[in-house]
């Protein structure tokens, strides 16, 4: 049984590929415990988690033809382009609810926010985005999973806010911390992210984080 939130932050820094290894060895915990796993990001990343699933003894062919691994760059959340807070969350109510119907405990997704947000990188939608994520988590306990936040690619007050939204920080395959930053949707104040206090503690996590 779990202990931690469900909801996980990756907050790293470098290039991407970097994290992951630690990224790849949850996924596969993560099929052994039967859930179905989702890979959102871009086609590059796709091809690079594959490679790393492949190291760590996934068999790939076989978990994508059973319908266990989902490794996608699609973008169907997008209206001309831009990020629909609505319609992203219905995709993924939609695969907790196929996976559920398929015989699996539950879906295991992972997701690169830059990439989910699309071409117009509009991040106004962030915040709404991440408390609707957090109501679909109370909803169903079968659910779970990491956003990515990448500092090279998100500006800094979406860096803020990722940190400031998430109840647990990813940190290894090994170790998530409780965050201690995390602001509740009733705690959360409009200009929360603007507090440049916060760049000290992002870039101290990305030190921290031995994969990142």
């Amino acid at each position: 049984m779990e202990t931690l939130p469900r909801h996980q932050c990756l907050i790293y820094e470098g290039a991407p590929s970097r994290h992951l290894p630690a990224v790849a060895a949850v996924t596969r915990d993560k099929l052994q415990q039967n859930y179905r796993c989702l890979y959102l990001n871009s086609p590059p990343m796709v091809a690079g988690m594959g490679s790393y699933l492949a190291a760590a003894g996934v068999d790939i062919a076989r978990e994508v033809g059973r319908g266990s691994l989902v490794l996608t760059s699609e973008q169907g959340h997008l209206a001309k382009g831009r990020f629909d807070v609505e319609q992203m969350v219905q995709t993924l109510e939609d695969a907790i609810h196929r996976a559920l119907r398929d015989g699996y405990v539950g879906l295991w997704a992972t997701g690169d926010m830059t990439w989910e947000m699309g071409p117009e990188k509009d991040f106004s939608k962030l915040v709404e985005y991440e408390w609707r994520l957090e109501k679909l988590f109370a909803k169903y306990p079968e659910l779970s999973g990491i956003c990515q936040y990448h500092t090279a690619t998100l500006p800094r007050d979406a860096m803020r806010q990722g940190l400031l939204v998430h109840p647990t920080l990813f940190m290894s395959e090994t170790l998530s911390l409780l965050n201690v930053h995390y602001l509740g949707p009733e705690a959360f104040a409009e200009g929360a992210a603007r507090n440049q206090e916060l760049d000290s503690i992002i870039g101290h996590l990305c030190q921290a984080g031995g994969t990142t």
